[in-house]
């Protein structure tokens, strides 16, 4: 052991001598690294952006849709916990900074603040910092991104939603100001954006986005005049020639997996790791509970359920497993069948993803459910409620391949065995049970609404069907159990500041702390946004 020790010291001698020798000639610059004053296509830096985005979003079958309370890890190993284990959040100043490099690259290319590259830039500011705001509470942005300000000041999270919706108006009127009826169709940037999103396509996303954005202030809509959230809204819809949004959802703004981009997190031929999940009963206490046909297409009945004489239309076959127990009282790769597992067919048998829907970001089912909600709560007069959360309804099961009378074929859950049978999708008598009809602009139907919102967020979204929880508390999320695993055994409502904030922005994340929480970077305190 000293032998090869001794060896190893004189070979790092060697290489010491070898580089501090290299250090005596004129150093030649690197050629692979651009220089300060060069160009770089604004196309390239929008291809970081974007990628970037699906980064921070966590996509399907990931650990948000367990804390969204979609499904229901059984194996750790291979699924991990489903416990709300938050602690330090990840930040999004790559983002940030690399719009403001796409901004002065594209000056440079156009010689122009009003290209479409400023306009998307302003999209993805907002996009970025209510991402991060949302998580945390007050965070640096009139400073941020700025390298001479090496410890920005925070700005309070009513001033982050005012400056962004700002950001998303500018956005709207700078990408207007460029669509022409020869470009409106014309995709952006087919090399930048991996969204693949026309002019007009990124001008409805802006303000879907923005209108997401106005409704997920709803408690904040009496006490800050200022934002004049329901007027801003209500412009929006009024004046759809001025802020056009989504009519469909080929107006989707959603991430389509390839073979190349392959669909995450399991390969076709892993056929077995779909039994270490399960469906979580919060989505089947409003879904199968209700007679909703989007369960036959997402999902699959449990096998003792169908072993035990049942037909695969039977809604009462398809049982979700509890969040609330610890996953030592569930059973590993459910080898008892009790409980319903994510259809196979659908989400496990193609690596590219070829049987499933697009991955959504932002989408028409969601603008339905929030125009829907903005009209019930009064915001908006001259639409009506019902049609918009008809609307999202229809929108949602559209996008699953869902119609009316279409004969489905119900698969196992693990692709080993033959499929279960078919199945007649009935939308209307879904339509038509009670917990569904849409029963009036009251808190009743403001409950359906919700509910429906967050059925059409499954598998999709991001964090939204938690954040819309965490406001409004419908769905009734289960918590109380130890596999909820805080201490108190409640859900956490928000995530601690990112740790490069602790480590080197000190004075002000404790100055954060205190105006907002007291001084503890406490997960369980509401911030502004829910009070």
């Amino acid at each position: 052991m000293k032998h090869q020790f001794s060896k190893l010291f004189v070979g790092l001698l060697g290489v010491i001598y070898l580089l501090s020798s290299c250090q005596k000639g004129n150093l030649l610059s690197n050629p692979n690294v651009t220089a300060d004053n060069s160009t770089v296509p604004a196309s390239l830096i929008l291809n970081h952006i974007t990628s970037n985005l699906m980064r921070e979003e966590e996509p399907v079958i990931s650990q948000v849709y367990k804390w969204n309370q979609f499904i229901v890890s059984n194996y750790s190993y291979y699924f991990g916990s489903n416990a709300y284990n938050w602690s330090n959040t990840s930040d999004t100043y790559d983002n940030i900074k690399y719009c403001v490099k796409m901004e002065e690259q594209a000056q440079k290319q156009y010689n122009n603040s009003t290209n479409v590259y400023f306009a998307l830039s302003k999209f993805f500011r907002a996009y970025s910092f209510i991402w991060l705001t949302q998580r945390v509470g007050d965070i640096p942005m009139s400073q941020a991104g700025n390298p001479v300000i090496l410890t920005p000041a925070y700005d309070t999270q009513h001033d982050v939603y005012k400056n962004s919706l700002a950001l998303l108006d500018t956005a709207n009127t700078l990408i207007a100001a460029l669509i022409s009826p020869a470009n409106k169709d014309k995709v952006v940037d087919a090399s930048g954006d991996i969204f693949g999103l026309t002019y007009q396509q990124w001008q409805k996303v802006i303000n879907t986005y923005k209108l997401r954005v106005l409704i997920s202030l709803s408690k904040r809509a009496d006490d800050n005049a200022d934002l004049n959230i329901k007027n801003q809204f209500a412009t929006i819809l009024s004046n759809p020639g001025k802020y056009p949004v989504m009519t469909s959802n080929n107006d989707n703004m959603t991430y389509k997996y390839t073979t190349i981009t392959l669909y995450p997190p399991n390969r076709s031929g892993y056929s077995p790791y779909n039994n270490c999940e399960n469906i979580n009963q919060s989505f089947y206490a409003v879904t199968a509970a209700y007679n909703d046909p989007r369960i036959f297409a997402l999902s699959c009945p449990a096998p003792a359920q169908i072993s035990g004489g049942k037909a695969v239309s039977d809604f009462t076959a398809y049982v979700g497993e509890d969040n609330n127990k610890s996953q030592a009282l569930m059973s590993s790769f459910t080898a008892d069948g009790q409980h319903s597992s994510l259809s196979y067919n659908r989400y496990m048998s193609s690596a590219s993803g070829a049987n499933c829907e697009p991955y959504i970001l932002i989408g028409y089912p969601e603008l339905c459910f929030n125009i829907a909600e903005a009209a019930n709560r009064g915001w908006v007069t001259g639409t009506s409620t019902q049609t918009w959360y008809l609307n999202g309804i229809n929108a949602s099961m559209s996008l699953y391949g869902l119609s009316q009378g279409k004969t489905i074929v119900v698969g196992n859950n693990d692709g080993t065995k033959p499929n279960l049978g078919t199945v007649t999708v009935d939308i209307n008598g879904f339509l038509s049970n009670p917990n569904v009809a849409y029963s009036g602009d009251n808190a009743s139907g403001l409950a359906q609404i919700l509910t429906q919102k967050y059925v059409a967020f499954f598998m999709n979204s991001g964090y939204e069907a938690f954040y819309n929880w965490r406001r409004t508390g419908v769905p009734n999320f289960n918590q109380g159990g130890a596999g909820v695993g805080t201490p108190s055994n409640k859900i956490p409502l928000r995530w601690q500041y990112p740790q490069g904030e602790i480590n080197y922005n000190n004075k002000n994340y404790q100055a954060a702390l205190q105006s907002q929480f007291g001084g503890t970077d406490d997960i369980n305190a509401k911030m502004w946004l829910i009070k």
